[in-house]
């Protein structure tokens, strides 16, 4: 019994010290496991912050598009009041909103070799600057000459603004997500318009001399982000190894990327693409005279971004959006503030449609998007034009009116809009980025200054519905462009872009629906 006792004890014993033992064993194993885990959960970790720092610093160098975007759509409302305010002529009001866009193509010419020598991060400083003196100047403004001193100051940091914000993020960006981040800025400009909307809306009941000095002041808020941000954001990788600070430029993309690997397979990439492989600058010709003496390559890469950018405004967005309040009182809507509300409408739509743009553009592609824009768009104007002038006033012209503009900045947000600000940041090689981008704002900015100087007076010449027929021709010519000059360029590295163009058959759809990324890696 006692042997027994102590023989099973002894079992006992020795089974729980196996069990002990796989008890361990198993505690170890599940260890390794969670070891594993462990690992994936903190890689996991890692890549989200990096898509939030990303996400950040796109948000940060979008923060000046706010400016213009607030700029372009109190003034749609203000302008009534400054009218009344300080007596000006039709033309003045011409000049006036006109004005802003004339200027900031100086900003934007400036904007290419500044951001070359005092990098991107520090020009999109210098543009908020600019621009809060401008909106200061204006705010305080007793006579016309005055606010147009503010004007100019306020147009040409918008210039350095709008031609920086989208090569910066473009240049930090990863590939797969370029194109819904450097959309980012349009965004911003969006949200501006539709703040400047509602800006309008809210102080119009205000005395007509402090109402509009109000809704000019509230511009100088977004200044005051910008100099947060510039306190947060990295400076640009590719502008770093341009300046030779290589170092630099390694720890900041590996910030913004996966994998060391990719790391370095970017950062030979653009010591490639700026020149001099070894890290050393090699002399060549100067960036300018390359440009107005372009190679075919860079000639064809000239002609889509600032192709893109002129037709962007020429289809006349910036008069739906300036004037939107005249347009409306053409249709039959009566009073000052019912037009405003009608105007806030628009802005929405705007902005709402810009989301449906930044989900779609990495997934669908650009091209597709600017096929979907410009024709929906041609439809829209010739709609307007065709209300405006045939039906008249009446409950059914105000709302096919209304429905008209709504669906022409729907269509212009969900495809033109932001794509061309994609195209011009991604498809000019690195050495040209900066000033080519900023002949396309250029390009841009002309065709917007040109049509908000002249709209109330072709209006007055062949009516506002003619007007509008006039930008449905035009917008019909911009589909024949997308579809003969733009490359799609989804999914591609900046550096795999350039060998696009490369292609003497790149501007037929066919070459450039074959060219994916190991067709163009082998081409190299």
């Amino acid at each position: 019994m006692g042997m027994a006792g102590v023989q099973e004890n002894g079992n006992t014993e020795t089974g729980m010290g196996i069990g002990m033992a796989l008890g361990a064993k198993n505690k170890y194993r599940r260890m390794d496991f969670h070891d594993e885990d462990e690992d994936d959960l903190l890689m996991e970790k890692r890549r989200k912050d990096r898509r939030k720092y990303v996400f950040a610093c796109s948000v940060f160098a979008s923060l000046n598009s706010v400016l213009l975007g607030y700029d372009v759509g109190v003034m749609s409302g203000a302008i009534l009041f400054i009218q009344e305010d300080l007596k000006i002529t039709e033309v003045q009001v011409e000049i006036l909103v006109g004005i802003l866009s004339i200027m900031s193509l100086l900003g934007s010419l400036g904007g290419g070799r500044t951001s070359d020598a005092i990098g991107r991060k520090w020009t999109m400083g210098l543009a908020a600057t600019v621009f809060q003196s401008g909106a200061i100047v204006m705010t305080f403004a007793p006579s016309f000459q005055v606010l147009m001193i503010g004007r100019i100051l306020a147009g040409i940091g918008i210039g350095f603004g709008v031609m920086i914000a989208p090569v910066y993020i473009a240049e930090i960006s990863p590939t797969a997500a370029r194109g819904s981040l450097t959309s980012f800025p349009e965004i911003f400009i969006n949200l501006g318009i539709l703040l400047g909307y509602v800006s309008n809306y809210a102080f119009s009941g205000l005395p007509p001399h402090a109402n509009w000095r109000i809704m000019l002041a509230v511009g100088i808020l977004p200044s005051v982000f910008i100099a947060f941000a510039l306190c947060i954001i990295p400076e640009s990788p590719r502008w770093l190894v341009m300046q030779n600070r290589v170092e630099e430029a390694r720890s900041v993309l590996l910030k913004t990327n996966e994998n060391e690997t990719e790391v370095e397979e970017r950062l030979a990439e653009i010591q490639l693409a700026a020149g001099h492989p070894s890290g050393e600058k090699n002399e060549e010709k100067s960036v300018w005279h390359e440009i107005l003496h372009p190679s075919p390559v860079l000639q064809r890469m000239l002609i889509t971004g600032i192709g893109i950018q002129s037709f962007q405004q020429i289809t006349g967005i910036d008069a739906t959006v300036y004037y939107s309040p005249e347009i409306f009182a053409t249709a039959g809507i009566d009073g000052n503030s019912n037009r405003l509300a009608a105007t806030v409408a628009v802005g929405v739509t705007k902005t709402a449609f810009i989301m449906i743009a930044i989900l779609l553009i990495d997934k669908v592609g650009r091209k597709p998007l600017l096929y979907v824009s410009t024709i929906g768009m041609t439809i829209c104007l010739f709609s307007l034009g065709a209300t405006l002038s045939f039906i008249g006033e009446g409950s059914f012209g105000i709302a096919l009116a209304v429905l008209s503009v709504c669906g022409n900045v729907a269509f212009f947000s969900v495809g033109i809009g932001p794509v061309c600000w994609v195209l011009t940041s991604e498809i000019f090689p690195l050495r040209f980025r900066a000033q080519a981008s900023a002949l396309g704002a250029v390009g841009n900015r002309v065709c917007s200054g040109v049509v908000a100087m002249s709209f109330l007076s072709v209006s007055r010449a062949i009516s506002v519905g003619g007007t509008f027929f006039i930008f449905s021709v035009i917008s019909a010519l911009s589909v024949a462009f997308v579809y003969k000059c733009v490359p799609e360029t989804k999914g591609k590295s900046l550096e795999q872009i350039e060998v696009l163009f490369q292609d003497e058959y790149v501007l037929q759809v066919s070459e450039v629906e074959l060219g994916d990324v190991q067709h163009l890696v082998q081409k190299e």
